[in-house]
């Protein structure tokens, strides 16, 4: 840990879902990173919340599967757990009932944060009951704060609904609407790429960016959430929270500080600004898809609709592409390029630049038109990094150019494989700082700007492109960007490049 980052204050962490797979894959490990690396201290305690039956021992047997003596929880980790176990506690109940409110009076004081690992139908239950028990009343010296998962809501009516309901309870500076994109190291770089490189940030406009591009693919299929996804689909689960954050990232103006409240503004002012579709816009700007029978990655995946608990005839969508437009000085005319998809080709999440071409080329045998483009490609997931494709005089007695790729990965040289992600969020949430939480107009604004989509798609007539599992995606998808002299950035496998 950084000498400059002091522990965060002493606070209890309430988990309601405390038996979750959330819990269990990824609070616990980001909670012992935390003790290992001293972002909370000794006056830092666990209290999950669940209907599972048990007690302190029981839970700490459920998450502690941290072996100082070798394992996957070898070494300081395994020292950490060690330090932090006896102030892991567990409450039994029912958390739609007052009495487990009662209970957690009893059981918690001072600084206390709440967080909903439970499925989204009981965020505004929680908070309904939390307030009517007094366990969100804050003092001077005591904060009460609540941390809410994704999904806000379903589309955009259920999100005002869901942000009514909460903000009649609490204050907006209480509540930390999580995204877990925003503790990537490679998503909060993008502002210091943007704003500490004068080089980027005269370039980061319409005058020379020609189209931008965010994917986020993944090789996995649906599994064993059918229920969850079916009702779900690839846009409500990734575009207006994941990939509508990194878009905010990219095209925000520079906040007049970095405090949370400027930098919130401004992300603010992008998503607002998404331009607002007809029906017949939204059909030419949208693509959706369904996995077929495949094979990815030398795994057989079945047919989406072959997937347990979901419907034979389901019109869900697994991939969706879009192409929206920002309306703002700097974003005029260019458009953005959107993508996700389940049981694709390789896992990888990016966002690429396209710079314009150069307008006039002396090059013997070198057009502009047959350079290739300058991009800045951000590597998100998995190879952490940023790479620059430029041209260069290809070596020899001719003046003939050549593309290369100027690359930087994290991993040579920051030592960041061991962190969740989520190290930085709930560190955040202690300390107070709502600079990588989603504002409740922010999170509004990202419905309103898809709710056309939805509402296209949400007709019988709607049925999604198919395209076979280990794939790119629909063909549609691509005829999407060829339809404006663009291709999509090519996707490669973790540990190579494409030329």
């Amino acid at each position: 840990m950084s000498k400059s980052v002091k522990p965060a204050p002493p606070t209890t962490l309430v988990i309601f879902g405390a038996f979750g797979d959330l819990t269990r894959r990824l609070l616990m490990p980001a909670l012992i990173n935390m003790t290992r690396l001293g972002l909370v201290g000794d006056d830092f305690h666990v209290l999950g919340v669940g209907i599972d039956e048990g007690n302190d021992q029981t839970l700490r047997d459920a998450l502690g599967s941290f072996d100082a003596k070798g394992g996957e929880g070898a070494g300081e980790k395994g020292e950490a757990w060690a330090r932090l176990k006896d102030r892991v506690g567990y409450l039994q109940g029912d958390f739609t009932k007052d009495d487990v409110y009662e209970a957690l009076k009893t059981r918690v004081t001072g600084n206390v944060a709440f967080y909903f690992a439970v499925p989204a139908k009981f965020f505004g239950d929680i908070v309904d009951k939390l307030a009517e028990h007094g366990l969100m009343a804050e003092t001077p010296h005591a904060f009460r704060r609540i941390a809410i998962e994704k999904p806000f809501g379903h589309d955009l009516a259920s999100a005002r609904d869901l942000n009514a309901r909460i903000l009649d309870k609490v204050s907006e500076a209480q509540v930390y609407r999580i995204d877990h994109f925003l503790g990537k190291e490679t998503v909060q770089n993008i502002m210091t790429a943007r704003f500490a490189n004068m080089m980027i940030e005269r370039v980061w406009n319409s005058d020379c960016i020609a189209h931008v591009q965010i994917t986020a693919a993944e090789t996995v299929d649906v599994g064993t959430r059918g229920k969850f996804y079916d009702a779900t689909g690839a846009l409500r689960d990734m575009v207006p929270n994941h990939l509508f954050q990194l878009l905010a990232m990219v095209a925000m103006e520079p906040p007049a500080n970095f405090d949370a409240e400027a930098i919130r503004n401004e992300k603010g002012k992008v998503l607002k600004a998404v331009r607002a579709y007809s029906p017949a816009q939204a059909e030419r700007n949208g693509v959706r898809g369904s996995y077929t029978a495949g094979k990815v990655q030398g795994h057989e995946v079945p047919d989406y609709t072959a997937t347990a608990d979901v419907a034979p005839d389901s019109h869900t969508e697994t991939y969706v592409a879009l192409k929206l437009m920002v309306d703002t000085w700097r974003w005029a005319g260019v458009p953005f390029y959107l993508r996700t998809g389940k049981a694709m080709t390789c896992r990888d999440t990016e966002i690429v630049i396209t710079f314009k071409p150069v307008p006039f080329a002396s090059f013997p045998g070198a057009a502009a038109d047959m350079l290739p483009p300058n991009r800045l490609i951000i590597q998100i997931q998995p190879d952490e990094g940023l790479s620059m494709d430029i041209n260069i005089k290809r070596p020899g007695l001719e003046v003939a150019t050549a593309p290369i790729a100027l690359d930087f990965r994290y991993a040579d040289a920051f030592d960041i494989g061991h962190l969740t992600g989520y190290e930085s969020l709930i560190y955040d949430l202690f300390a107070g700082d709502q600079t990588l939480f989603q504002r409740a107009d922010a999170i509004e604004a990202g419905w309103a700007a898809v709710q056309p989509f939805l509402d296209l798609w949400a007709t019988d007539q709607s049925i999604p492109e198919q395209y076979q599992a280990g794939t790119l995606g629909p063909a549609a998808a691509d005829a999407l960007l060829a339809h404006d002299g663009h291709a999509w950035h090519e996707l490669a496998p973790a540990g190579q490049t494409v030329p």
